[in-house]
């Protein structure tokens, strides 16, 4: 394994353990840190009931999306109402223990909405008036008090419009509150009456893969950051109602000790005495106004009842609190649960590419220690190497994406985008079974293929290589370089096989017969010499091509061997035309060249004795 390799195994091995430090603390349950904490100033009352808490929930109970949420989503529904209902009454009993002080226009409308309502008194008393009478008369005087009745009923109505649009007019300039309120009461009932349900939202199928997790991380840190924020606004209002009750107690605690018939019911009295049961002196009732007490004890016991409302809206904000916590805990633990399996996830990438890593070395190391040529071996090491990359990309894209939703539909296009591509090897893998046929080629043959002329030396599903040659005109010795073809030419293309029907195949034998010679003798001595070496040679071929045509006549069709004669220059040229095996090709070349030259010498000895015989002795 070389360094690089030594030291980006080490990283991994190194993040793989962290990655499993993780897993082992996800998967353990932890505290949730508390959300944070309200300032200190309190959200003041408006003129207007704050709904916020019903708000809040409802807009948060859309968001309960499993069975585990949707109870504490309907519990803090209910809680927020509850609190609402409790904020109404406080305000309602605060509008009529504060009635405002009535300044300018409202003061005018007030004015005129008090004479409107003693009109329609007068009206409403003349209109019984009326009536009573008018039942009691007859004939004439029946009929006119009837009509007087009519008109008095029309100037009620008259008068009760007025009432209406001053008591409007009133509530928007701001001086009757408690309507205000009691208006937005009946509306928020009307809207309670339609149910406080939690939504119909289903959870998402939890998909595999690093990008999905992420999503339903950033999901689920979203919902947990709106719980946290409603939950510090429950603090914030419990915190703000807590002040107002003190406050109010603090008052209320005054008032008694100030007047001397209340002082009995005051707490530090009670928490003084001894004995609770001991009755305190009564003072002088002598002295007191019964009015006045009458109004001080209604007063006090109204602040009670503030009191009670005030620790009612405090219980319920703190238990809407500790609702929105538990969800939030909820949402946290669910987050914990999706980083957890991320990070599965994680460590099973690391360990795909650390295991790719290991089999890359060992593969290295085993390759080194075969005896296979170094072309070879670099080719296996190649192809090793890019299976592994590839196998282990697609293995690290799966757990980073998931799987494919539609995994049929994404087959069929891959199958289709792999034909397209892969179409040379689909064909070159079909003509293989062509070049396995009766016509194909075999190991040994000389073939033609794209104008290329070689020996097969190898024959595989998706390539033929062949040992270059010449043609049949050349000298036919290899080349030395191995050309490789897809076999996609069996079926696209065409090839020549030189080595069917008994792998005959035609040769020339080339004399130069120099000037001032009779050709004659060597011609008829050369085509004896190619006749005898050739004769049956000659009648098996023409055998088998007619075998071979048999469909055909080919009595025309003959393996004789052909003589050419042609004048060049300085001399006469002899081409001899023969059928030959061509496993034989160049023995038989050879053979006949020698008998050539044989002749030739020959020829030239006989006309160098010849003169010396016949000369004149002296």
């Amino acid at each position: 394994m070389k360094k690089t390799q030594k030291v980006a195994a080490i990283v991994l091995v190194i993040l793989l353990g962290a990655a499993a430090y993780g897993i082992f603390r996800t998967g353990q349950p932890r505290a949730v840190p508390k959300g944070s904490v309200a300032g200190e100033d309190a959200p003041q009352t408006q003129a207007t009931v704050d709904q916020t808490p019903l708000s809040t929930a409802r807009r948060l109970a859309q968001l309960a999306t499993d069975a585990e949420e949707k109870p504490l989503a309907q519990e803090a529904l209910r809680l927020a109402d509850y609190e609402v209902d409790l904020a109404f009454d406080a305000a309602l009993h605060d509008a009529k223990e504060h009635p405002p002080v009535l300044r300018g226009e409202a003061k005018e409308i007030a004015d005129r909405l008090e004479k409107a309502q003693k009109m329609v008194q007068d009206q409403q008393a003349q209109v019984e008036q009326s009536t009573k009478a008018a039942e009691k008369a007859t004939g004439d005087k029946k009929e006119a008090l009837q009509d007087d009745l009519a008109v008095a009923q029309a100037d009620l109505n008259l008068g009760q419009s007025e009432v209406a649009d001053a008591k409007q007019d009133l509530i928007r300039a701001g001086g009757d509150p408690e309507s205000r309120i009691q208006a937005m009461q009946k509306e928020h009932k009307d809207a309670e009456q339609s149910g406080l349900q939690v939504g119909n939202a289903v959870a998402s199928a939890e998909l595999p893969g690093l990008i999905h997790r992420i999503e339903r991380w950033w999901a689920l840190h979203e919902k947990q950051m709106q719980l946290w924020d409603a939950k510090a606004q429950a603090e914030a209002a419990a915190k703000a109602l807590s002040a107002q009750h003190d406050a109010l107690d603090a008052q209320v605690e005054q008032e008694k000790a100030n007047s001397p018939h209340l002082a009995r019911h005051s707490k530090k009295k009670l928490k003084s005495s001894g004995n609770p049961a001991t009755p305190v002196q009564q003072p002088d009732s002598g002295n007191e106004n019964a009015a006045t007490l009458l109004v001080e004890t209604k007063h006090v016991a109204s602040n009670q009842k503030a009191l009670a409302v005030l620790d009612e809206r405090i219980d319920a904000e703190k238990e809407l609190a500790a609702i929105y916590n538990q969800w939030a805990n909820a949402a946290a633990a669910r987050q914990r649960t999706v980083v957890h399996r991320a990070l599965i996830g994680l460590a099973i990438i690391l360990g795909i590419v650390l295991i790719g890593l290991f089999f890359d070395g060992w593969i290295e190391n085993l390759l080194g220690r075969t005896r296979l040529d170094r072309r070879q071996v670099e080719t296996l090491r190649t192809v090793a190497r890019v299976s592994l990359q590839v196998a282990g990309v697609l293995f690290i894209l799966l757990m980073i994406f998931g799987p494919p939703g539609q995994l049929g539909t994404f087959l069929g296009l891959a199958g289709a985008g792999l034909t397209v591509a892969l179409k040379d090897f689909i064909v070159g893998f079909l003509g293989w079974f062509v070049l396995m046929g009766k016509n194909g080629v075999r190991l040994g043959d000389w073939v033609e293929i794209n104008g290329v002329t070689g020996e097969v030396v190898e024959l595989g599903m998706f390539h033929t290589v062949l040992l270059e040659t010449g043609n049949w005109t050349d000298s036919g010795h290899p080349t030395g370089r191995r050309v490789t073809f897809t076999n996609s030419y069996a079926i696209e293309g065409h090839y020549f096989n030189f080595s069917t029907s008994g792998q005959w195949m035609w040769d020339e034998l080339q004399v130069v017969l120099p000037t001032g010679q009779d050709p004659n003798p060597i011609i008829a001595a050369i085509q004896k010499k190619v006749a005898e070496a050739t004769t049956e040679t000659a009648k098996q071929a023409e055998q088998e091509w007619k075998s071979a045509a048999s469909s055909r006549q080919m009595t025309a069709l003959s393996a004789a061997p052909a003589i050419n004669v042609r004048p060049v220059i300085g001399g006469i040229e002899i081409a001899v035309r023969y059928i030959t095996r061509a496993n034989e090709r160049y023995q038989l070349r050879a053979k006949l060249y020698a008998a050539a030259v044989e002749l030739l010498g020959q020829k030239a000895a006989s006309q160098i004795t010849s003169p010396a015989t016949n000369s004149p002795s002296g």
